[in-house]
């Protein structure tokens, strides 16, 4: 709710100050802007606020990226070959990984079973589990 607040305050003062520049700001250096420019421009900045204010809403609202810990025993889907190392999808993240068993092929499902710095250590799962693998 202060979200919704402050950008509806904000968006007045935007709309305020290109209200000024356009009345008097820019006649003053001798450019003339019609009325329905003017409102033109009103309109599309306020479409603009409006868009902004839900993308980034819709941002806040989404879970926390999974961190490296979390990660232990999920499963994804091998992007590329891991022969041993390769890029994995991990709940819809794309991950650099080394295979713990051979080569794996693009397509296969693997579980994450460690990790070292920022590379996941993984070995290839026989059922995938729909709940994490995205």
């Amino acid at each position: 709710m202060v979200r919704l607040v402050i950008a509806i305050v904000t968006t007045i003062f935007e709309e305020a100050a290109i209200v000024v520049a356009v009345l008097w700001g820019l006649p003053a250096l001798g450019v003339r802007f019609p009325v329905w420019l003017l409102i033109v421009l009103m309109a599309g900045w306020a479409a603009y606020s409006v868009s902004v204010y839900r993308l980034g809403t819709k941002a806040l609202k989404r879970k926390p990226v999974a961190g490296l810990s979390s990660l232990d025993g999920c499963q994804g889907t091998a992007v590329t070959s891991l022969s041993p190392n390769g890029m994995v999808r991990i709940m819809g993240e794309l991950w650099s990984a080394q295979s713990a068993d051979g080569v794996i092929d693009p397509g296969d499902m693997v579980e994450v079973v460690g990790r070292e710095n920022m590379k996941l250590r993984v070995r290839r799962c026989a059922a995938p589990d729909t709940t994490q693998a995205r």
